[in-house]
């Protein structure tokens, strides 16, 4: 077993990529960039904000509204109030983690506020206090650079090559490798080739454990 793992936020402990992802075409589109759900998952998925617009910036020539994110993040926190889950089967995950002493922590490239709602939301709260939240704010550069792993790893006093990363965006699981990090592909809504250069894949929360011992 680990020393440390370390979890996505998004799409690996709370289900939240569908939401986010349609709201993110959706008001892509509404302001003058048309942008399908497909096309959101495809570009965006385990990215920060600054992605978004840096992206869109390099296609078009043109910046997103100063207030893009404000407006993005009420609408999907909203969303999440009425629609967000726990991925199944994770909180068995930390339970058996938790009995076995194992340290894990959380790192996302989504901002603390949204971590936060995500985790309030769906009971993952009471699993992640403040030192074991991680996120892309805290580094300045979201994945696919191994920045925030790296720092999570630092953060929580365990060298790079005795974590592990559970992802399940190409971009995440870049980021994972780059560190120097053993990463796990969840399969859920990415195909197991898109996610390359992992120590395995999985579809089903249940058979993490067996995979990280």
């Amino acid at each position: 077993m680990y020393d440390l793992v370390i979890f996505d936020n998004d799409g690996v402990l709370v289900d939240s990529e569908p939401i986010s992802n349609r709201h993110l075409a959706a008001y892509l589109t509404e302001i003058g960039h048309p942008t399908s759900y497909e096309e959101s998952v495809r570009d965006y998925m385990g990215s920060a904000m600054h992605r978004v617009h840096e992206l869109i910036h390099e296609r078009t020539g043109r910046r997103l509204p100063e207030d893009f994110d404000e407006v993005f993040h009420t609408r999907v926190f909203a969303a999440f109030e009425q629609e967000l889950k726990p991925i199944a089967g994770v909180f068995d995950v930390l339970e058996q983690l938790v009995a076995q002493g194992v340290p894990y922590c959380v790192a996302s490239s989504g901002s603390h506020e949204r971590i936060r709602v995500g985790h309030r939301t769906t009971g993952l709260d009471r699993w992640f206090g403040d030192g074991l939240v991680f996120s892309a704010q805290d580094v300045g550069r979201g994945k696919p650079a191994p920045d925030l792993f790296l720092h999570a790893a630092e953060r929580m006093g365990v060298a790079p090559e005795r974590c592990a990363v559970v992802e399940d965006s190409p971009l995440g699981v870049r980021a994972g490798v780059a560190a120097g990090m053993d990463v796990y592909g969840f399969t859920a809504m990415t195909p197991a080739e898109k996610l390359p250069g992992v120590q395995g894949h999985f579809s089903d929360m249940a058979e993490l454990l067996s995979l990280l011992s």
